[in-house]
């Protein structure tokens, strides 16, 4: 599994919005990419994406913006992931041999896993304040 440039772009700029929801204040392409150091003719495309998912809502015209479409605690890492680049982990459709089965098993396992980590995290939790690091001595 690598994470895609795509899908980073993608979470940072969600979790902006979730910054934002609740506000009233919709997000416009030259802040996301400026405050997420997004390329902003790439997140054009990205934005459409996550639109096209059903993840967030675009309004047009001179007050337009972009919003997320459901509150940030129903919006998931697995969310983003499966929208931009399908299943977090694939594995080949070919099992054959002594040791495939098994291995397909596990692999199952691990996504099954990977998954379920994924889910836990929301939108919410990742736009929350950053909790200063504290070193004890």
């Amino acid at each position: 599994m690598k994470i895609s440039v795509k899908v980073d772009y993608a979470c940072r700029v969600l979790i902006e919005m979730a910054r934002l929801h609740g506000t009233g204040q919709l997000a416009q392409i030259d802040h996301l990419a400026k405050v997420e150091s997004v390329p902003s003719n790439f997140l054009a495309q990205i934005l459409s994406e996550l639109r096209n998912a059903g993840l967030i809502t675009s309004k047009r015209g001179i007050q337009g913006g972009y919003m997320l479409a459901r509150p940030p605690d129903q919006i998931s890492l697995y969310d983003i992931v499966k929208t931009i680049d399908g299943e977090l982990l694939e594995f080949s459709g070919n099992h054959a041999g002594r040791s495939g089965r098994k291995l397909k098993q596990i692999w199952g396992e691990i996504r099954t896993a990977l998954d379920e980590k994924a889910r836990a995290y929301t939108l919410d939790a990742l736009a929350a304040k950053d909790v200063v690091d504290m070193y004890h001595i």
